[in-house]
């Protein structure tokens, strides 16, 4: 079988395991059909904003042309950085955008992925932001009315834990049952403490034991030392597909985040 268009992240269903399918020029493929057997990823040099479809020479923010990369609000610095919102000061790039996607619900949460770490991801992307993160554990604990609430009472958590994901240990798949609502109840009366009054009022506390999700990824095995393709600079990436977690492929010769290419065009062929 062999299917060739423009990547995109991959859709994920939380089953157990987890169901992966890739949609490229209009075929999708469950993923999970392919484990153990040999995959060839190759890119054929060219890449489209997946935003406005222009060609683009380098793609930029996982996937945007430069013009994009520097207009659209969902590629600004808040993205990342969501505390640094400056939607109040009315110098947001995309207003009408922001109302859709960072003025609605989000959602507070802890997760174990290489580590145990604290997140953030609006309600209508639970659980497909863990899945993403490669978590196999995940609970939700707070909800708040829009993403800035949301970015400074995760910042506070970083007193205490990380927000980041060391991504070579999770594919390793080492991770150590952790609990989750212990390690929240022990953060949160100091986080809580710090916040002024407009932030404690907008905060719920949804944490909960029966709460914490359980995430289970398809798997033949986990690779014990971790090395990358680049189709920068190789533009194949090619071996038995071993396991799927994140964002990635993990093939017996390497890993490779479909999510870092996103707009390159390639084939992909199973034999």
């Amino acid at each position: 079988m062999k299917v060739q268009g423009n990547l995109r992240k991959m859709d994920v269903a939380a089953t157990r395991p987890v169901t992966y399918r890739l949609d490229l020029g209009g075929r999708e493929v469950t993923l999970n059909d392919w484990l153990g057997q040999t995959v060839r990823l190759e890119y054929l040099q060219q890449i489209e904003c997946i935003h406005c479809g222009r060609v683009t020479n380098k793609s930029f923010n996982q996937g945007y042309c430069y013009p994009c990369f520097r207009r659209l609000a969902q590629c600004d610095m808040c993205i990342m950085s969501p505390e640094k919102c400056h939607f109040h000061l009315g110098t947001c790039r995309e207003p009408e955008w922001a109302m859709d996607h960072c003025m609605r619900p989000h959602v507070i949460y802890l997760a174990n992925t290489s580590a145990i770490k604290v997140g953030i991801t609006r309600e209508n992307q639970v659980p497909t932001r863990w899945i993403d993160q490669g978590a196999t554990q995940a609970l939700p604990a707070l909800r708040v009315s829009q993403r800035y609430h949301a970015g400074l009472i995760e910042d506070g958590f970083r007193r205490h834990l990380s927000d980041r994901t060391n991504w070579r240990n999770m594919l390793k798949n080492e991770p150590c049952e952790a609990d989750l609502l212990d390690i929240f109840e022990r953060c949160w009366p100091e986080v809580e403490g710090r916040l002024d009054d407009e932030l404690r009022r907008d905060v719920e506390v949804i944490a909960a034991a029966d709460g914490i999700v359980e995430l289970e990824y398809p798997a033949l095995g986990y690779p014990q030392k971790i090395s990358s393709f680049n189709l920068d600079k190789n533009p194949v990436a090619a071996g038995r597909l071993d396991a799927i977690k994140g964002q990635y492929l993990i093939l017996d010769a390497g890993v490779i985040n479909l999510r870092k290419y996103g707009g390159y065009l390639v084939s992909l062929e199973c034999a």
